[in-house]
Formats: structure tokens, sequence, C-alpha cells
């Protein structure tokens, strides 16, 4: 009986929940399914491993900065639910990963809950934790917190550690860099008590300058929080473009930016005018913020078919490459170094038998050959011999080749969470067994091409059915119906109001 693995009983669960919450999306996970094969026939992937777990598949959204400007008391008023701890010092040394629950009250779940759960962001983050802090436990970084406030449905948050400028751990920011590259929006706050303070200094290398040059740059907002405190001094317009210019020296200079407060915690204001001035503002951007929060669940599904189309490109356009590549070198340098010790054998041999005086013009008389000639037995066991020395030899010339190929292309891979996966394809492709004749990387051909073009294909034809669900060009009517239908322009008609969006339903 086939024994499914546990990465497939959750795809198949996953596959299950999108049927109904977003078909198109249930396709995906097939053409995942058919990436997943190919990998692990080109020995890349191992039996549990799975490209589909790269990506969150709830909207993700994370909340970054540093400590004390307000990232508990925003989640708080944005859940409408008292979840984070609220506290002028760090209250949290911990991500927190956030999710609804259907149970009346919160749990705190180990980082473990994470670690080993595919469903989830940071999906075996223990592995990149381990190879920067050793013996750290991954509860020591992360934690699952379950709401139940309906505000929280279909989407996952993320809280981070406040950035300190004393306490910079490796660790830590191999986690942030990963939260960033999985998130859908990031919210980088900032404290307005302190605008231009050191304090602020390391969230501007790190969450500045390293994202400006992204390709998705524009989901990064940036915050300036608890502008209330500036309220006495009626400077708030002084203080936010003092922030601005923070920024700009970090090289942002347009857009994305916001100033907020929270009015549960906001300081008296003595003059009206000064208070709607403020408030004005606030509502403005929190308008703004809270509009692009709500955007996370269309961005979600475009960011997943971009997924899959940039995975079938890495295999197609990178690994097969480097495969092709490592067979190649390790090819030459088996046939130059056999080659090479098969003169150096052969210079020895003539030259041991002319020294000998065995050579009679062209003739070669060995008294061993006529020993062997004599003694079947003897012959077969020398020529057993000789084999298994040559075989011996050759084998470990392989090994030798393939471990020094493989050396030198593994630096060049640039994702180092996938050096360990080069390797297992370069072992698979260099095993005694497998001919030097063979150009080609095992599990690779034209067929599996085909079905790399064709998973291409799909991503574009996912693409127009989600502009189709999202967009109308030609101002045709819709046509009302309760489930996935065509209209009569032809674009693709969805119900969402009875989404269930509950990752803790898979």
């Amino acid at each position: 009986m086939f024994n499914e693995s546990k990465t497939s009983q959750q795809l198949r669960k996953l596959e299950k929940h999108l049927q109904q919450e977003n078909p198109i999306l249930s396709e995906v996970v097939q053409n995942f399914r058919e990436l997943d094969r190919i990998s692990r026939r080109l020995g890349f992937f191992e039996r549990e491993e799975s490209h589909a777990t790269d990506t969150p598949w709830w909207p993700l959204i994370s909340i970054l900065g540093i400590y004390s400007s307000g990232k508990s008391s925003f989640i708080n008023s944005l859940l409408q639910y008292d979840l984070q701890a609220v506290g002028i010092q760090a209250v949290d040394d911990k991500f927190s990963v956030i999710c609804f629950s259907r149970e009346k009250k919160q749990r705190v779940l180990p980082g473990l809950a994470l670690d080993a759960d595919p469903r989830f962001p940071l999906y075996k983050i223990s592995r990149a934790i381990n190879e920067v802090a050793e013996a750290e436990h991954i509860d020591g970084y992360l934690q699952l917190k379950t709401c139940p406030s309906k505000n929280l449905r279909g989407k996952i948050l993320i809280d981070s550690p406040g950035f300190d400028a004393d306490a910079q751990r490796t660790s830590t920011l191999r986690i942030t860099d990963q939260i960033i590259d999985l998130s859908d929006l990031v919210l980088v706050f900032f404290d307005a008590r302190h605008p231009e303070t050191g304090s602020m200094r390391d969230t501007l290398e790190h969450l500045v300058k390293a994202t400006i040059n992204r390709r998705d740059s524009n989901k990064f907002l940036y915050i300036l929080n608890q502008i209330d405190v500036t309220a006495k001094e009626d400077n708030l317009e002084e203080v936010f473009a003092a922030w601005q210019r923070a920024l700009a020296q970090y090289g942002l200079t347009a857009g994305c930016s916001y100033a907020i407060y929270n009015l549960d915690y906001a300081v008296p204001f003595e003059n009206e005018d000064v208070r709607e001035r403020f408030e004005s503002k606030r509502r403005a951007d929190m308008d703004a913020i809270n509009n692009r929060i709500e955007q996370v669940s269309v961005e979600r599904a475009y960011r997943i078919i971009g997924m899959l189309e940039q995975t079938a490109r890495m295999l197609k356009n990178d690994v097969v490459p480097v495969l092709q590549r490592f067979i190649e070198n390790w090819r030459r340098k088996v046939l130059w170094l056999e080659g090479g010790i098969l003169a150096v054998l052969a210079t020895i041999f003539f030259a041991l038998t002319i020294w000998g005086g065995y050579w009679h013009g062209l003739s070669l008389k060995l008294p061993l050959w006529e020993l062997l000639t004599r003694h079947p037995y003897l012959r077969y066991s020398v020529i057993a011999a000789v084999l298994f020395t040559a075989g011996y030899v050759h084998i470990s010339i392989r090994r030798w080749a393939a471990k020094k190929t493989a050396g030198k292309l593994i630096k060049d891979v640039r994702n180092e969470n996938r050096r360990e996966n080069y390797n297992r394809a370069f072992r698979k492709n260099s095993r005694w067994w497998r001919s030097l004749l063979l150009p080609q990387p095992a599990g690779w051909g034209r067929r599996t091409a085909t079905v790399l073009d064709r998973v291409l294909d799909d991503s574009n034809a996912y693409i127009q059915k989600l502009n189709d669900m999202y967009t109308n060009p030609s101002g045709a009517e819709a046509v009302e119906s309760s489930n996935t239908g065509n209209g009569p322009d032809g674009s693709i008609r969805v119900d969402t109001a009875n989404w269930p969006d509950k990752p803790q339903d898979i």
C-alpha cells in the first residue's frame, strides 16, 4: 500500500480547502506537486520537501520596528482585542506569529508549532537558526499566538521583537530577513518621541537601506507612531519632516510614510484645533494603512502564482544548468585524470619491459604471460584482481572529482538555504553506477522540460484569471451568481462572501 508522506497529506488538505476558498489557487497546488516530482527526480529534493512550503498560503503582514514604537498597541487596536502586552520597555523578546482561532480564549504555543508545520510561515526556520546560533532552541526565538478576533480571519500577523542597538543577534536578523521575504505587507514602526536618535540607526540600516532596492519595495510602509506626543509643542510637521530626512539619508525619498497614534493611549489635547488637525492626519493615514491591509488577500494570490512561476524558472534556468555544468566538469576531471594515470602506467610498463629485454623486435615475450596461459585459474584470478583494482581506482577518482567539482560550484549558489539541495543532486548524478556517457542530469529530459514549460504557461493563465476577477476593461455588467462562473465578457466571477480564509481549518 502506498505510504503517503506527511507533506503530501498537508498539500492534499490545503488543496481541498482552497477548492472552496479560491479554486484558482487550488489548481496552483497541483502545479507545485508537479514541480516537486521534478525536483525529486533530479535529486534536488527529499521525499518530505516541497516547493509549496517555501511561501505561506495566507496573507502575511509583518510588523517590525524599534522598542517602544507602539507596535503592540497598534496590533491590539487592529484586532480590537487585548492580545499583546503594552509597555515602554521591551515586553516580548520573541517573534510572535498571530493566527485566528475559534476558541474564546487566546493561547501561546511554542515555536516548534511553527517550525514543524508547512502551512505556516517560518517552516523549518530552525535550520537557519542553527547555522548561526548552535545549540539554541527554536522556542527561544518564536511563538505562535492564537486569537479569537474576527478581524484576524484570513490573515496572519507577525510581531517582531524590537530592534535594539545593543542586542543585534545574527539569528534574529536571519529570521527578520526570512519574514520580510515571505510577507505580503511589512509595517516598519518608528517612535515619534525619538525621530532622529541613535536608537533608530539599526532599524534604518536593516529595514530601510537594505530594502529600498528590492523588487517588492512597495510592500513596505514606514510609520511614525505616537505623534500625539508632539501636540503640546504643536510641531508635528517639524518632527515628521525630521523623520523623513532621516529616511532620506538611507535612500528612501518617495511616499510610503505615515504618521499615526493610538486614540486609547493618546496624551490629552489642550487645544481643540490642534486635536482636530492631529486626528485628521491620523484618520487619513490609518485609512491608507487599513486599505493596504485589506488588499493583502488579493496580493497573496498574485504572490503565490508569482512563486510558482519563479520556482519553475529556477529549476529550468538555475538548477538544471548548474547540474549540467557539474556533470560536464566532473566528466572532464575523471577522463583527464584516468587518461593521465593510464599514460603514466603505460610509460612505466614500456620502460620496464624495454629495460628487462622482453622485446624482440615488435614482439613482447613476458614470462608471466606464458605462466598465465598454462594455468587458466591463475589467469582468471589475475584478470579479476586487475578489474577489481581498476574499478576501485575508477570509483575513487569519480568520488574525488565529484567532491572537487561540487565544492567549486556550491560557492556560486547564491541561495545558501538551497546549497544542501544542490549537494544532494550532485551526489545523485555522480553515483558509481551512473555512466560518464550521459550528458544530461538524472531525471531530466524532453518530457520534463515540457512539463516545466506547461507550468510556466499555466502561471500566466492563472494571472489572467485573477485579472478577470478584479478587473473589467470591457465595462460589461457582471452576472450575479453564488458560484464561480463566467461573466458575459468572459471574465471569471467568484462569490467571495463565504470564503472561509481560516488557516486553522487545514
